[in-house]
């Protein structure tokens, strides 16, 4: 067992406090309505706005930061779960999430929707409908999680939890078992089922409870589970909810759909459960049968959803280089393409969805080819891609570090603009020339030390998982040098865009 977040003398305490989650949502959900009120009301100079600069500048560094140092805090406080609450207490909750929609194939097609919209209508240079895509965030967790049983919205929708769940994978920590004995022995499976009042009426069905976990899903079914799953809805006698995203702790692995929510950790009867700290190496290359997930190697829609978010970093930073703009000039001028709209999502298709489909099918050829394996080219590519997470990751630090460091202080002048708009002191006028947290001559190392740490990651990871598919070094080997070779393209393609002189976005400064 890994040293334990929960046993911090400080941190600890106000982790195993019940109310800390709502007292982290409900900070958030403070700043979000800030947000949201200055974006629709405020001055649409995006510069000069709060949702012009906390969203683009502020929260998407801090996120990875946060991601690369302790785990997925952003879901552990999301703000959009508050209002969530209220929906599971007063709607039906009662539906199952439709079956055909039990994947991440949704997800995968809401991220590449939010990437193209992202670019097509400047989101970044928009605080009104910055604004307005928190609202449509708040009402669909509302909606969703207020017919729908579980953490639908979490688990199938939200296009930001899912860049948490693949990129938290390189985390530094999970939410575990301590002790995987004491499991074995626990008859009440609070952690699942939630707990309940000590009363035979409210707590029917009490001792031991047989399981089954599917291979396929990793889905745990539980003796009499749709009474108990109906229970932990919000039943009557209910103490303290389980995790509602279907994670049963004793066969969980990884972060792959944990929210960091902690009701597991407050359910357990045993206090056999915390947040311990692990090499991420492990998650990425162990492919045992994982509880609310399955077999990644299985799992074509949770690879997709890893080589999405792996080339999207990549294509989000070429985004904001010059060269894109020529590139898209000449698309439009050999297709004869007028609608800036039809350009975006012609490149984006091609960016997101051929381009990558082309490499990791080249690359899952060769490796097949190279160690004479007998799997599909989609089984092969479901079970190599998570080698290149963190990569991705690695450029999603370098980019997003980027914007915060260079712009990190511009928070200052636009809340003192906001605090003068509403007729409080705030110490003298703007300082609109304030920006940059660090030297301008540190960003390109800064960025470079991640890119490269993220390739290091990546090449570990691939060979190890090449030497769990194929047992022999050779044949490991084999296996493994094609996805080397499209991580080191990726890589050098990650150095040429940290290079290329980056539009700034939620800031006056050009760099």
């Amino acid at each position: 067992m890994g040293r334990d977040l929960l046993n911090a003398p400080v941190l600890g305490r106000f982790l195993r406090w019940r109310h800390a989650r709502t007292v982290l949502q409900a900070t958030c959900l403070g700043l979000a309505v800030l947000i949201i009120l200055d974006g629709l009301f405020g001055p649409q100079l995006a510069p000069r706005n709060l949702a012009g600069t906390l969203p683009w500048v502020h929260w998407r560094g801090f996120v990875v930061l946060a991601l690369l140092v302790v785990g997925n805090l952003f879901c552990m406080a999301c703000p959009f779960m508050l209002p969530r609450r209220l929906a599971k207490r007063f709607g039906p909750a009662r539906l199952p999430w439709p079956a055909p929609l039990r994947s991440k194939w949704l997800a995968v097609a809401i991220l590449l929707l939010f990437f193209w919209a992202y670019e097509a209508f400047g989101l970044w240079a928009s605080p009104w409908l910055t604004a307005w895509v928190a609202v449509t965030y708040f009402v669909l967790a509302f909606v969703i999680d207020g017919f729908f049983k579980g953490a639908s919205f979490c688990k199938h929708v939200c296009a930001i939890g899912q860049f948490h769940f693949v990129n938290a994978m390189v985390s530094p920590t999970e939410v575990a078992v301590r002790d995987p004995e004491v499991c074995q022995r626990c008859e009440t499976l609070d952690c699942i089922r939630g707990r309940y009042e000590a009363s035979g009426a409210a707590d029917p069905g009490r001792g031991p409870r047989p399981l089954e976990l599917d291979a396929d899903s990793g889905v745990v079914r539980l003796a009499t589970a749709d009474a108990a799953s109906g229970r932990a809805l919000g039943g009557k006698g209910l103490v303290q909810s389980g995790c509602e995203l279907a994670l049963f702790q004793p066969q969980k692995t990884g972060n792959g759909d944990c929210t960091f929510c902690m009701e597991c950790i407050h359910a357990c009867p045993h206090d056999n459960v915390g947040i311990l700290v692990r090499s991420p190496l492990d998650e990425l290359t162990r492919d045992p049968v994982r509880s609310g997930v399955g077999r990644l190697s299985r799992k074509p829609d949770w690879a997709a959803l890893a080589l999405l978010l792996t080339f999207g970093a990549f294509l989000n930073a070429f985004g904001m280089v010059e060269p894109v703009f020529r590139l898209q000039e000449w698309m439009a001028a050999a297709l004869g393409l007028t609608s800036p709209l039809l350009l975006l999502a012609l490149f984006f298709g091609l960016g997101l969805v051929v381009l990558p489909g082309l490499l990791t099918g080249a690359a899952a050829w060769a490796s097949r080819a190279l160690s004479r394996g007998s799997d599909t080219l989609v089984e092969r590519a479901s079970t190599y891609a998570w080698g290149l997470v963190p990569l991705g990751f690695g450029m999603w630090l370098a980019h997003y570090l980027y914007h915060l460091l260079i712009g990190g202080l511009t928070i200052v002048p636009v809340v003192q603009q906001y605090l003068r708009d509403l007729g409080v002191p705030a110490g003298g006028d703007p300082r609109w020339g304030a920006g940059a947290l660090v030297p301008e001559s540190w960003l390109l190392p800064i960025e470079l030390v991640f890119l490269q740490g993220g390739l290091v990651v990546s090449l570990v990871a691939s060979f190890r998982i090449a030497r769990r598919e194929e047992g022999g070094k050779t044949s490991a080997l084999r296996a493994f040098l094609p996805w080397a070779v499209l991580a080191t393209i990726l890589s050098l393609m990650g150095i040429w865009l940290l290079m290329q002189p980056m539009e700034m976005r939620g800031t006056f400064q050009a760099i």
